[in-house]
């Protein structure tokens, strides 16, 4: 289905093959229960990007299908956030008369938040020069009517910011605000009122502890900030160097003082834990100082890998968050000698696609 053609009343009978889907992946591991979170059935994207078609004097933006490679004419993205839709229209309209900002102009990407600011991304196949800067800030401020907007220029090999390359998106969750500092080209969730409702399942199920909680990949502290006041301290890792900065800065925006985000991939932990591997950065953390019985995983589409496994079977609880429900069900497969799932959810991150966000909760057998 191309987004040019979705039907949004189609939405829940698409929800529901989806959880039918799911619920069969589950039942080899006798998981009954699935909790279902859906979504919007529109404007529930916070970011999107799309190619830049230029065809004459007109300039517009175009999405392929990914099975014919047709070119699909965009003039609005159902899927993309209220401000995404108002952004497009506008932006498409400073751009076309503007030969400095158009020419060689191959996509643009968005980036909003709930609270009213983005981030515009032009890539080009071109340098940028100062006549470029100073057209693109003029196009900044003429935007500035819709949101607060942050524009940002990328071409080979470089990268113009004008003013800020983040902007600072506001979770709530569970009657709780966290602030969440977003950067251009970093991940973030893009399924707002999905990603809240995430994180309270995964809260719920932590429950209140007296010891402390590993996460593993957790990114710009989407999990780390809010689970926090679940547990004495949280040893979070992350490879990503734009996330882990992020991570730190939102803990002090959020004022929370039991984090420790240490850079290192899940691999390089694994290996530094147990003794294999000697790292400045886990003596600096002092990793072996924590008392983790809890471990929070949220891997790449990959899910773990060997040595990751070997290190999570260690701990009373796994909260595993998943973006694909095949590796999952190989790593509960993995896993289930000595754990077993309690909790099961499917969290509808990307409505009319295949893609399907799930998440369980395993305790070790006594």
């Amino acid at each position: 289905m191309t987004y040019k053609r979705i039907d949004t009343s189609e939405y829940p009978q698409q929800l529901a093959q989806k959880t039918d889907r799911v619920r069969e992946m589950f039942r080899p591991f006798h998981i009954n229960e699935v909790e279902v979170f859906e979504s919007l059935a529109s404007h529930y994207r916070m970011r999107a990007e799309f190619r830049v078609w230029h065809e004459g004097d007109d300039l517009y933006y175009i999405m392929f299908n990914p099975e014919t490679r047709e070119k699909i004419r965009m003039d609005e993205f159902i899927p993309g956030s209220l401000l995404i839709n108002e952004l497009m229209k506008e932006l498409i309209s400073l751009l076309k008369p503007n030969e400095v900002l158009r020419r060689k102009l191959f996509q643009v990407d968005f980036l909003t938040t709930t609270t009213g600011e983005a981030i515009i991304s032009l890539l080009y196949h071109r340098p940028l020069d100062d006549q470029w800067e100073q057209e693109a800030i003029q196009l900044r401020e003429a935007l500035t009517s819709i949101a607060k907007v942050e524009v940002i220029g990328r071409a080979r090999k470089q990268k113009r910011v004008l003013y800020k390359e983040s902007v600072t998106e506001e979770v709530k969750v569970d009657g709780k605000s966290y602030l969440s500092l977003q950067t251009e080209n970093s991940f973030t969730q893009p399924n707002a009122i999905i990603n809240q409702q995430m994180i309270s399942w995964a809260k719920r199920h932590a429950g209140n502890n007296s010891h402390d909680l590993l996460e593993l990949y957790c990114g710009n502290g989407n999990f780390t900030l809010p689970l926090a006041e679940n547990f004495n301290r949280v040893l979070a890792t992350e490879i990503s160097k734009s996330s882990v900065a992020a991570a730190r800065e939102n803990a002090e925006l959020n004022n929370i003082k039991n984090v420790t985000v240490v850079r290192m991939s899940a691999e390089e932990f694994s290996a530094a834990l147990s003794g294999e591997l000697e790292s400045k950065r886990a003596a600096d953390a002092e990793i072996h100082s924590f008392d983790c019985q809890t471990v929070l995983v949220d891997p790449p589409r990959a899910g773990l890998d060997k040595d990751t496994l070997k290190l999570v079977l260690q701990y009373q609880r796994i909260i595993y968050i998943s973006c694909n429900p095949e590796t999952l069900t190989e790593n509960i497969h993995d896993l289930s000698s000595s754990h077993k799932v309690t909790a099961a959810a499917m969290f509808d991150q990307f409505p009319y696609t295949d893609h399907i966000e799930t998440g369980v909760v395993l305790e070790r057998k006594s």
